[in-house]
């Protein structure tokens, strides 16, 4: 399924391509009432989420995701080099000794909006915010000028809807397992809409998997009515 990373190539440091992900129940769940997350997405799934790692350059997540599951964010399941780990932590509340910033020979990159406490070699990068919240046009451009093209939003849900809500994603893959929770967490989280013709509709193919997970790849440049017409 080369076919799916062949997009992330048009990235440039100007104009980072950027590409997010999320897995989630039929019902749109990520998470239980609990919390409980590991692990919703099946085998292939997350054969495919390293997959996607290794094309990137950096790997963004939220603070949240951090405190929550304490990711390692690297590539293990397949072939190929981890990217750098970009943790967004507007309020410095990131752990000191979160797996995600241990040295292990990639850039690991904290964006705040306050002094935050980090171990030696890890690059604080300060931007300005609205409020508690960063801008995901911001860290977009400044990641550019650092030299990384391809970029992967992994998660939370509130960081992901807020770079879909900015209008920062090319690319979303979105990786629906075949469980059903009935309540919990939801996948998404967008600034409401009124009218059906407001919904994003993107241009999107879906892939079935080896183990019944389902791979929906969607083109957030375009719409179901740009490929018609």
């Amino acid at each position: 399924m080369d076919v799916l990373f062949a997009p992330f190539e048009v990235g440039t440091a100007d104009r980072p391509f950027v590409v997010a992900q999320l897995g989630q129940s039929l019902d749109g769940r990520i998470a239980t009432l609990s919390g409980d997350s590991k692990y919703i997405s099946g085998a292939s799934a997350l054969d495919h989420l390293h997959r996607m790692r290794a094309e990137v350059d950096a790997v963004i997540v939220g603070v949240g995701t951090v405190v929550a599951d304490d990711p390692l964010l690297t590539v293990r399941r397949v072939k190929g080099c981890s990217p750098a780990r970009v943790v967004l932590d507007p309020s410095g509340r990131v752990p000191i000794q979160a797996r995600c910033l241990r040295d292990d020979g990639v850039n690991r990159i904290v964006i705040s909006r306050t002094e935050t406490r980090a171990p030696d070699a890890i690059e604080i990068l300060r931007l300005p915010a609205n409020g508690r919240t960063l801008c995901p046009r911001t860290i977009v451009a400044a990641l550019g000028r650092r030299g990384f093209r391809r970029l992967l939003v992994e998660g939370g849900a509130r960081t992901l809807s807020s770079f879909i809500d900015a209008g920062c994603i090319d690319r979303l893959h979105v990786l629906v397992a075949p469980l059903i929770l009935g309540s919990g967490k939801s996948a998404l989280d967008l600034k409401p809409i009124n009218a059906l013709s407001e919904a994003l509709r993107p241009t999107t193919q879906a892939y079935v998997l080896p183990d019944g997970n389902v791979l929906f790849d969607c083109d957030l440049r375009r719409t179901a009515s740009d490929a018609t017409s």
